[in-house]
């Protein structure tokens, strides 16, 4: 008998199966934009850990708390079957020295991480330093995650809006925004999975923001070359949540806000997330 109302079973014919996952991974952010407690992540995990495969210390949050209460937090994590990540943190090490990164691994360890997350921009060091980041990650009995951002020009995204036909529409400024090669960033994140990396983040939030536009297939290229199960997008606000799981389906890993986790698993589920406003109520989701 279900735990979840008879709704959610995570047998084979469901979804996705049972933690640990290889793919349709929840992975929640952690305390960042707003501190959470240990008592409101104790409820979280207590009452939607089931579907909560990861937690993240986003924007180095994690190097501002106790060692001890940091501690107890990633223990209360593991006693649930989830894993923790750094979040991206290590480009700050750098500067310490070429020793700084293999001391920084091994305090990971010795605290109870499971994952290094890499944000590839941030580092900026020559290709080879980050593949062999990611060895020593991986020398050190941690999972490596590349965290890799896709930028453009906005632009390039078509305005939307009715307008006469014929009409003249005066062409938008061009911005200075980087525009990131994506072939040039797949055949990266390409070289670090060959290297051990675990899984690849893609942070393409203004890509997210227009993923109904032409810029989706730019998100098609990413997964069709680097495959659903070795990537993950980050999904920070629930429009994307819900483009991503109805293009993709169940199975696509995803990184959201603490707040986001039971809507996506709304999304996700095979007969709830094709009604998912008649459980929870539409004013529960604010698209």
């Amino acid at each position: 008998m279900s735990l979840y109302y008879r709704w959610k079973n995570f047998e084979e014919d469901e979804d996705r199966p049972e933690k640990p996952r290889r793919f349709g991974v929840t992975e929640m952010r952690g305390p960042n934009h707003t501190l959470l407690t240990q008592n409101a992540l104790q409820d979280i995990f207590e009452s939607m850990g089931q579907f909560v495969d990861g937690l993240k210390f986003s924007g180095g949050s994690h190097s501002l708390m106790p060692k001890s209460f940091l501690k107890q937090v990633i223990d209360m994590a593991h006693q649930h079957n989830v894993y923790v990540s750094t979040g991206d943190w290590a480009e700050h090490l750098i500067r310490k020295g070429p020793s700084a990164f293999k001391d920084y691994v091994e305090e990971c360890k010795q605290m109870g991480f499971d994952t290094i997350e890499l944000n590839v921009t941030s580092l900026e060091v020559p290709e080879d330093t980050l593949l062999r980041y990611v060895r020593l990650i991986k020398g050190g009995g941690l999972k490596a995650k590349p965290q890799f951002d896709v930028k453009f020009n906005k632009s390039d995204i078509p305005i939307g809006g009715d307008r006469a036909f014929g009409a003249y529409v005066p062409p938008p400024p061009r911005s200075t925004e980087l525009v990131e090669d994506v072939d040039l960033l797949i055949r990266r994140a390409e070289r670090c999975l060959e290297a051990g990396a675990d899984m690849i983040m893609i942070d393409a939030d203004d890509l997210c923001k227009h993923a109904d536009s032409v810029r989706a297939d730019v998100i098609a290229k990413v997964i069709g070359r680097l495959g659903l199960e070795k990537t993950m997008f980050d999904a920070s606000n629930a429009r994307a949540s819900e483009w991503f799981v109805r293009q993709y389906g169940p199975k696509v890993n995803l990184f959201v806000d603490h707040s986001q986790v039971m809507d996506l698993e709304c999304l996700r589920g095979c007969n709830l997330g094709k009604n998912h406003n008649s459980v929870l109520g539409s004013s529960y989701f604010l698209f």
